[in-house]
This record gives C-alpha cells, structure tokens and sequence, in this order.
C-alpha cells in the first residue's frame, strides 16, 4: 500500500461518517446524506514555507478530530477509501 504524503501546508483528512438517519428517526439514502464537515486528520505536510524559508507550524496535529469549511479541499481516493487533502487554513476548529 502507498503513502500519501502531503505537501507544504496541506492536511490529509479522513471525513467522519455521514449520519444515515434524521433526529426524527427518518433512515436518509446516500444520495440524501450531506457531506460531513468534521474529519480526523492522517497526516501533515511539513507547513507553509515564509519568504525568508522558514516554515510555519501546524496548529494542529495527527489524531486530531477538525472541522472544515464546507467546500474545502480536494478529495481524492486512496485504497478504495475517500479522503481530503486540505490547506490549514480551510480548518475552522478542533474539536476536543
């Protein structure tokens, strides 16, 4: 099986589960079903390099469960498995 490894300042995510049924109890087909917002991050590029090469940090950190704006990133298909590649700065939190 092949790594991904991301890149500068991007973020490999794999997106939570959407859930399948409504509050009220209402069993939603795929089709229905909202792209889930939340994921936990799998792994990190090195950071976004500064003019003066420096690289800046991640806020966050493998392991971490995120939430993400709602369009962000590329997703891609890896080992028959959906995951999104992001930039740091498309993470609106993380969630404790």
């Amino acid at each position: 099986m092949a790594k991904i490894r991301p890149l500068g300042d991007k973020i490999l995510v794999d997106r939570l589960e959407a859930d399948a049924k409504t509050k009220g109890g209402i069993i939603l087909p795929d089709s229905a079903k909202e792209k889930p917002k939340e994921g936990r991050v799998l792994a990190l590029g090195d950071g976004r390099l500064l003019d003066d090469g420096t690289r800046v940090k991640f806020t966050v950190k493998e392991g971490d469960r995120i939430i993400f704006a709602s369009f962000a990133g590329t997703e891609i298909k890896h080992d028959g498995k959906e995951l999104l590649l992001l930039s740091e700065e498309d993470v609106l939190a993380i969630v404790s």
